[in-house]
Order: C-alpha cells, then sequence, then structure tokens
C-alpha cells in the first residue's frame, strides 16, 4: 500500500508540472500576442484555457484520491495540500492569460498608440516569476521560492507606475483613451498572474519547511527545515 501511495505522489507531481506548463505557455503566447498585436496567439491562448481547466480537475481528484488512501505523514500531507493550492493558482493563471489575450483582439483593430509604459518588460518579468515559482517546486527549493517573493516587490512597483502613466496619458490625449485603458488592464492581469506566482512560491516554502509566509512571517525564521522522514516527496525524487 506505501509503495502504491509513493507512486500516486510521483503522478500527482508530474500532473501538476504537465499543467504548470500549459499555465506557463498560456502566459508567454498571451505576452507575445500584446507586443505582437497576434491574433493567432490570442486563439491559441482561449484554446488552451480547456486544457487547464481539465487538468484543474484531475489532479483535484487525484489529490483527493491519496487523502482518501491513508493517512498521509507531515511532509507527505503538506506535499499533497501544496498541489492543491498550486493547482487552483495555476488555474487561475490561466484565467488571467485568457483576459490579456481578449484585451488583445480587443485593441488590434485600434490605432498603434506609442504609451508612456513598457508592458513587454513588465511581461517578462512576469513570465520569469511563474517560471521560477515552478521551478521551485520541481527542486523543492525555498532559495528560488524566496526569490519569487521578492520579484513580485518589483512587478507590483510596475504596475502602480503603468497605472500613474496611463491614466496621465488619457487625461492629456483623448485620442489613445482606448489604447491606455487596455494597456492599464493588461498591467493589472500581468500583476495578478505575478501574485498567483507567488502563491506558487509560497506553497512550495510550506511543503518544503512546514512554513506558512502567507502573511510576511520571515522564511529565516524557518531556516531549519525539519528532517524529512524515508518515503516522503523529496527523499523519492517528489
Amino acid at each position: 500500500m506505501r509503495t502504491r501511495f509513493q507512486q500516486g505522489l510521483d503522478d500527482l507531481r508530474q500532473k501538476l508540472l504537465r499543467m504548470g506548463g500549459l499555465a506557463e505557455q498560456a502566459v508567454d503566447r498571451a505576452r507575445q500576442a500584446y507586443i505582437d498585436r497576434d491574433l493567432t496567439r490570442c486563439q491559441m491562448v482561449l484554446e488552451g484555457e480547456s486544457l487547464i481547466n481539465t487538468a484543474e480537475r484531475e489532479i483535484d481528484e487525484a489529490a483527493f484520491d491519496l487523502l482518501a488512501m491513508q493517512q498521509p505523514m507531515a511532509v507527505d500531507l503538506r506535499f499533497i495540500l501544496a498541489v492543491t493550492k498550486i493547482n487552483s493558482d495555476l488555474e487561475r493563471v490561466g484565467d488571467q492569460a485568457v483576459n490579456i489575450a481578449e484585451r488583445v483582439m480587443d485593441m488590434v483593430d485600434l490605432p498603434v498608440a506609442d504609451l508612456p509604459v513598457d508592458i513587454a518588460r513588465m511581461g517578462a518579468a512576469v513570465s520569469a516569476m511563474v517560471r521560477r515559482a515552478l521551478e521551485s517546486f520541481i527542486e523543492g527549493k525555498v532559495e528560488l521560492a524566496q526569490a519569487v517573493l521578492e520579484m513580485d516587490n518589483v512587478v507590483d512597483r510596475m504596475k502602480d507606475d503603468a497605472f500613474i502613466q496611463l491614466v496621465k496619458a488619457m487625461n492629456q490625449r483623448s485620442d489613445v483613451v482606448r489604447q491606455a485603458l487596455d494597456a492599464l488592464l493588461v498591467a493589472r492581469n500581468l500583476e495578478r498572474v505575478a501574485d498567483h506566482a507567488t502563491n506558487i512560491a509560497e506553497d512550495v516554502i510550506f511543503w518544503v519547511q512546514g512554513s506558512d509566509v502567507r502573511h510576511n512571517v520571515a522564511v529565516e525564521e524557518h531556516s531549519e527545515a525539519p528532517a524529512e522522514p524515508e518515503g516522503s516527496p523529496r527523499a523519492s525524487g517528489i
């Protein structure tokens, strides 16, 4: 039964990694669609949403089955709980990518406007956050997760600056109001993706160390991670 349980944990991990790849791909496609005003990429994002939604349901079902199979040890329980939370955040990352794609579809028929913000730079930073958050899960490394938390502050500042500059542009130039509004909504969607990446990083820290850092609890306070029992997800490569 224990061997079967460990196989279930490994399968759950693989399912989540596949879903993470889909969510990361959706963000990259939406970001590039904005840069290039590319309707083809927008359509790919919209079509990929159903795959992400299906993956979310499958992961939840697999996690619940594992919980019902036997009473997991502490580290295994933390792993399963972290997976269910990360699963939810990845689904919402996909939703935000869809929102960006829909904004691009709205703006493609508008004249190109020279706006005082660098959405492409913000999008690149957000994509890097999602990628690093997933890497922290794959490798079980708190250092990578902590780096994501620090990057979130940078993206927040980018969003705040974009809001100030775009509102200013809308007040000064009536001819770019719609383009600026679309850019503002895209910036907000990107900031929300960054928030979900941050949630994923926090869940990795919870899994690895048993530390709850959701309310600015310093990771250093929990730097002494508990020994992982034999057969745990980390010991078995999960």
